[in-house]
């Protein structure tokens, strides 16, 4: 079964194509990576699959549904958890914990699960030690890990993750490569590290590089 299926996809920024006539689909449970040089549009297409950002022609479907205006893409939403390449950029605290806490709260759960759901994402994530910090001090890499706890948080059933292993030293890449394996979620991956590419997917997809993303 394919969790996303994408058909012939445009998408133009500007007056200016950056994905052309694209197409792919994303089976459960597969782990596909983008890969391109810096420019070729793959920030673009993951904030496009989630409805950040519109698409001029093609279809773009989640879970046998077609999504193409604002309303169809705002279920997805949590279900569909995404990392930006610049984590700080979803980040808005006011500390580590209650950023973490933020999805399951907006999910309808009460005060004391979400934080408790929180607790466990850190706990899981061993940035636990962070909880109380204010999101404006972390590091490069424990922002990271915050935004991917703050994801994890809100039991995705895939992943969009970009350039995940920004900022992180060889030691949280292994962390984090071993956390992604036991997770077994379907997930799009844009990432130049060749070596967490090569640990982890199991297909790639190549976008072209005449493109501005």
């Amino acid at each position: 079964m394919n969790v996303l299926e994408v058909k012939q996809l445009q998408i133009m920024r500007e007056q200016r194509v950056i994905i052309d006539n694209l197409s792919f689909e994303l089976p459960e449970g597969h782990r596909l990576f983008l890969q391109g040089d810096i420019g070729c549009g793959k920030s673009t297409l993951l904030h496009c699959l989630l409805g950040f950002i519109p698409y001029q022609q093609g279809e773009i479907r989640w879970f046998g549904n077609v999504c193409r205006q604002e309303k169809d893409f705002v279920p997805l939403r949590g279900k569909v958890g995404i990392c930006f390449q610049h984590a700080g950029d979803q980040l808005f605290g006011p500390t580590v914990l209650d950023d973490v806490a933020f999805g399951p709260l907006n999910q309808g759960l009460n005060r004391d699960e979400a934080y408790q759901i929180a607790l466990q994402q850190l706990e899981r994530l061993n940035i636990v030690g962070l909880k109380d910090r204010s999101v404006n001090t972390l590091s490069g890499g424990e922002q990271n890990f915050t935004a991917l706890a703050g994801v994890l948080a809100m039991q995705p059933k895939v992943l969009l993750l970009d350039e995940p292993t920004n900022g992180l030293d060889v030691k949280n890449i292994a962390k984090l490569t071993a956390l992604l394996r036991e997770l077994q979620l379907p997930m799009l991956i844009a990432s130049h590290d060749l070596r967490f590419s090569e640990t982890l997917a199991d297909s790639y997809l190549s976008l072209a590089t005449d493109n501005d993303g």
